[in-house]
């Protein structure tokens, strides 16, 4: 006959049965802060009420209902709520994105592909893109092979401490707004972007001032009068709104792996085709040559003018696995 367990058994299974849940949870969060690294993902933040908090935390979870509810709009209705932010930059798409060229901003040369980059200054991944990859975009911009069209965001100030995305992109829409040189803008991107400038995220993140945020941009070439008025915080809304709308823009979605179906940063499409980065590791390629391949040049092409990608203006990008 099976005897019943004694009250102490039962405590130690229970004690046994949390810390297996414990650590469970432990390794998922560690999978999790790995694959940020590579890219981030942007989506609904879930809001978990619990009963009896202090007066602090209600506020807090208030805010975060209040900001879920906004989130929680139908892509259209997220446009529409963009195209009404009052201040915002002149040289901005309606979309958020800022195009530009050999000829100027706004402007583009004919026949050739448009690359667009979403990012976000405090993501990992996208200062490895930038690092890896920007230096062939803008070779290629001022040999007038691509149009590039630069998205910036700010998703990622949950985790700074110090609204670090909020100010480093609205600075990026002030220079693009109010300095001719896109390569101004460019070298201010990079220059954030660099392995000693960029900081950590969530824990190992560390303050970054407005001044050294400045001193970035006038060593990108930025005027100082411009510099010292890029950090007053005009487009944080407009910033917001973006924030909201473009995750929810199906074109932008992964079309592969684990995380199918969302958006994550950076994010590159081609022709408004999304360019999926997942297929890089199955041909062999880092990001630089695989976006050059995708574009239908060679690496010994770019830079040179008047020698255009053969997908041309309209053309999908093409297959890193089947090269078509």
């Amino acid at each position: 006959m099976a005897q019943s367990k004694k009250p102490a058994d039962k405590r130690n299974t229970r004690a046994n049965r949390r810390a297996a849940e414990e650590r469970a949870a432990k390794e998922r969060a560690e999978q999790a802060a790995k694959e940020r690294r590579q890219q981030t993902i942007i989506g609904a933040i879930v809001v978990v009420i619990v009963v009896a908090l202090l007066a602090v935390a209600g506020v807090a979870i208030w805010n975060a209902i209040e900001k879920n509810k906004k989130n929680n709009i139908s892509e259209s209705q997220a446009y529409e709520q963009l195209q009404q932010v009052e201040t915002k930059p002149e040289r901005a798409d309606k979309k958020g994105g800022f195009l530009l060229s050999s000829e100027g901003y706004g402007k583009t040369v004919a026949g050739a592909p448009t690359v667009a980059v979403y990012f976000d200054p405090l993501c990992p991944g996208c200062g490895e893109f930038n690092r890896q990859v920007d230096p062939t975009l803008i070779s290629m911009v001022n040999a007038g092979q691509i149009n590039l069209e630069l998205h910036p965001m700010s998703f990622m100030d949950q985790y700074s401490t110090d609204e670090y995305s909020s100010r480093a992109s609205g600075a990026v829409a002030y220079i693009a707004d109010h300095d001719d040189d896109y390569n101004h803008l460019l070298k201010f991107i990079a220059n954030i972007y660099a392995e000693d400038f960029q900081p950590g995220e969530a824990s190992e993140y560390k303050s970054v001032s407005n001044d050294k945020l400045k001193e970035q941009a006038v060593k990108a070439g930025v005027s100082k009068s411009v510099a010292d008025k890029a950090f007053g915080g005009e487009y944080k809304a407009w910033l917001e709104a973006i924030n909201i709308y473009t995750p929810k823009r199906p074109e932008l979605w992964q079309v592969t792996g684990s995380y199918k179906g969302t958006m994550s940063t950076p994010t590159i499409t081609i022709n408004g085709n999304y360019w999926d980065r997942n297929q890089l590791s199955l041909a062999g390629l880092d990001m630089k040559n695989g976006l050059i391949q995708s574009l239908g040049m060679t690496s010994s092409q770019v830079g040179q003018k008047g020698v255009m990608p053969s997908i041309g203006a309209s053309g999908k990008p093409i297959s890193l696995t089947t090269g078509k």
